[in-house]
């Protein structure tokens, strides 16, 4: 079944690409258990605005290279995210989220903004940083139907082009930050070559922050980029 490119899908997609991409020549990244997530919320931090913020509000808010420190270069945008021919088998839950039924629409974040960052001191390592934005009464469900979808299933398979890959997905414990949280570590097979990626979703208001790539980094970074969505 082919899926609609909506934002939400894209959290599959988004690792099945990123998968494709490593297959041309780089190295996995390896599980690493270096940088623990920092856990809690700052004690100050202000209630986020309830109302949904436009893309362009979303942009000004992703990291950027001064964020991350050395060693990041940040990645020229493309449209692969887009594209609408990365099939998903294996996983009803996951099957069922595409297509124009009602779930499908409720799921469709309408304003999102994303940057994705290489880590030239860890070769094959990338981080990628989505953000999306919606009424918490449509964001708030529709994140959690996705990732429990995602991690209910662990074992499926998904299909980009004709490219197919091998999905095993492992629940992880949620980080303390923000009024949600959602951490899931996925394991893609596709040529003989395994890449480990973690990736956490955080709602804080009417935002989602989705931090996606190398487990440490996306340990590393987590916090900062909750704290900057947050405005």
């Amino acid at each position: 079944m082919h899926r609609r490119a909506s934002a939400a899908l894209s959290f599959a997609a988004l690792a099945a690409l990123a998968v494709s991409g490593c297959a041309k020549g780089s190295a996995s990244p390896a599980v690493s258990d270096s940088a623990p997530a920092a856990a809690g919320k700052p004690a100050a931090a202000a209630k986020p605005a309830e109302a949904p913020l436009s893309s362009a509000a979303l942009s000004r808010r992703l990291l950027d290279e001064s964020d991350l420190g050395q060693g990041y270069t940040r990645q020229a945008k493309t449209d692969s995210g887009d594209r609408d021919d990365v099939t998903v088998i294996g996983c009803p839950a996951l099957e069922k989220l595409g297509g124009d039924g009602a779930a499908g629409g409720d799921l469709d974040f309408p304003n999102s903004a994303k940057a994705t960052f290489s880590y030239t001191r860890g070769p094959g390592s990338e981080v990628t940083e989505e953000l999306y934005s919606d009424t918490v009464a449509k964001l708030a469900p529709g994140t959690r139907t996705v990732f429990e979808a995602m991690t209910g299933c662990p074992v499926y398979q998904v299909v980009v082009g004709d490219a197919p890959i091998a999905v095993t997905t492992q629940k992880l414990p949620a980080p303390a930050l923000g009024d949600e949280a959602w951490s899931q570590l996925l394991t893609f097979t596709a040529g003989g070559r395994d890449t480990v990626m973690k990736q956490t979703a955080v709602r804080t208001g009417s935002v989602l922050v989705v931090v996606s790539g190398s487990p440490a980094l996306v340990d590393t970074h987590l916090a900062r980029a909750v704290d900057k969505a947050r405005g």
